[in-house]
């Protein structure tokens, strides 16, 4: 019997991309949509889609996504987000490495990398770490966990090989200036939880030195000079989050 495919999004008051997102998903054999108790349309918009829908609280994005992982009833799992869109060509992709797998091609193969094209304040930013900026989105279920000790930048724990896809999720990032700071500063508060945690402790030449590497290795090393005014900024601004984090860091 070929094995199934389910896609999986984790939402949280999302009404504004929900219903595209899932659009670009109906290659899945089926669509589940975890969700943390919206207070939008985000519910009944992936409901109408033909989404099954389930509700549970947010404690982090590991955990949400094992949880989703338990939830789905294939035996590969596709992972999106809300503002990402999965191209015809990738989900094509997809169903034809999975059938692969059903003919024991790739039989140690447990999970798949997604190159992923993000779209930042309207313009397709090429360089500066942000593309090919893959993602382990395609995993076998039953031999993949998420890290739950790592509240941001999720890890994967495979039992098996990861192989690479060669088409494209677009990322829909970041609308405007307000969203991007907005979502730093969490990723900032993130790190900082996690740093502190594993017994990290801030030293002075930290908040000097720490940003002006960030910004340097996006901006030169990265090639983010590259894309402009666009890569200049996205460098500054990372590098001042690096010390955002560092200051969170010593208020705990």
């Amino acid at each position: 019997m070929p094995s199934r495919i389910s896609a999986v999004v984790i939402a949280k008051n999302e009404q504004r991309h929900i219903g595209e997102c899932l659009a670009h998903l109906r290659w899945a054999d089926e669509i589940v949509v975890v969700d943390s108790f919206s207070a939008d349309e985000t519910v009944r918009l992936a409901e109408a889609a033909g989404a099954t829908v389930y509700q549970r609280p947010f404690l982090s994005f590991p955990r949400q996504r094992n949880t989703a992982l338990a939830l789905a009833s294939g035996d590969w799992v596709f992972f999106a987000d809300a503002d990402e869109r999965v191209t015809p060509e990738l989900g094509a992709e997809v169903r034809a490495v999975v059938a692969a797998g059903d003919g024991a091609i790739r039989p140690r193969i447990a999970g798949y990398w997604v190159p992923r094209n993000n779209i930042i304040w309207g313009r397709w930013i090429r360089h500066g770490g942000w593309y090919p900026d893959y993602q382990l989105r395609l995993l076998r279920r039953g031999r993949a966990t998420y890290d739950e000790r790592r509240d941001v930048h999720e890890v994967v724990n495979l039992d098996g090989d990861a192989g690479y896809l060669g088409h494209t999720i677009v990322h829909h990032n970041y609308d405007g200036l307000r969203q991007f700071l907005a979502k730093q500063d969490q990723y900032a508060a993130l790190e900082a939880r996690a740093m502190f945690r594993a017994g990290t402790r801030p030293r002075l030449r930290n908040y000097v030195l720490q940003p002006l590497r960030e910004s340097h290795r996006r901006y030169v090393q990265l090639h983010g000079y590259r894309d402009g005014l666009h890569g200049f900024v996205l460098a500054a601004l990372l590098g001042y989050y690096k010390l955002v984090t560092y200051l969170k860091l010593r208020r705990m």
